[in-house]
């Protein structure tokens, strides 16, 4: 599995982004599949983000925070033009975006769906994210995540 490449990947090398993919052996048995990039690949965890797919006003939004903190789902709803949000169902992210929960990319989804960014990002010469499966992060310039995402930036970390 290790050499197939990922719709985060087609799109990163048809845009031409500059970008570095890391991989590591995922663990089946990691509850947290964030931090266990931070630990498998020995990054900072400030840098490392994940990402989340929540329901505002009944449409689906993907939600990208710092493995270190969780997302704020008023502050998503604010940032998304929305008024409530929760987290969306497991299937209805999976079949939104064309990937495996803990392997969700903010790259590539099957359907567009709005993203945002926590303002963190923007803070960091380059960020990692998930490149659409368990086991890959891509490590890219946080202007071209957002560039390729078409990304609304807030502060969306609690």
């Amino acid at each position: 599995m290790a050499g197939k490449g990922t719709p985060a990947t087609a799109l990163l090398g048809k845009q031409k982004v500059a970008h570095t993919l890391h991989a590591y052996d995922h663990d089946p048995r990691a509850e947290s599949y964030g931090l266990e990039a931070v630990e498998a690949l020995g990054l900072d965890r400030a840098r490392v983000f994940k990402t989340l797919v929540a329901e505002v006003d009944g449409r689906l939004v993907v939600g990208v925070v710092p493995v270190t903190g969780q997302l704020d789902l008023k502050a998503l709803a604010a940032a998304a033009g929305g008024k409530k949000a929760k987290m969306a169902d497991p299937a209805a992210a999976q079949r939104a975006t064309g990937y495996v929960l803990g392997g969700i990319s903010p790259l590539g989804h099957r359907s567009r769906l709005p993203v945002v960014i926590d303002a963190s990002a923007s803070t960091f010469e380059t960020v990692f994210c998930s490149a659409g499966r368990r086991g890959l992060e891509v490590e890219l310039a946080p202007a071209e995540l957002i560039r390729l995402t078409g990304a609304v930036v807030a502060p969306i970390a609690a």
